[in-house]
């Protein structure tokens, strides 16, 4: 069972794109508060939030890649009221 995507065991959870969305946001926010932060270490942390974003943009945009190819072969999820997964067991 997955704890936080949607899948047939749990109709409630979130698409990919949305965990990874709601996570940028949180760095972004984060990023903002060391954004002043002028000591060496802040601006390591502060490089690396950066780069990160970088990773969970491409992420997004492969999350969001992969809901389109299964609505086209599958039509829309029907998981959240209560049918098959569209792919795999």
């Amino acid at each position: 069972m997955t704890n936080f995507l949607i899948s047939d065991e749990n109709p409630k959870g979130f698409r990919l794109e949305d965990i990874l969305t709601a996570l940028r946001k949180d760095v972004i926010l984060r990023c903002v508060k060391i954004t002043d932060d002028r000591r060496p270490e802040a601006q390591h942390v502060l490089v690396n939030n950066v780069n990160i974003l970088g990773f969970l943009n491409e992420s997004i945009e492969l999350a969001e890649n992969s809901t389109q190819i299964l609505d086209k072969a599958f039509g829309p999820s029907q998981t959240n009221s209560g049918g098959d997964p569209r792919i795999g067991d």
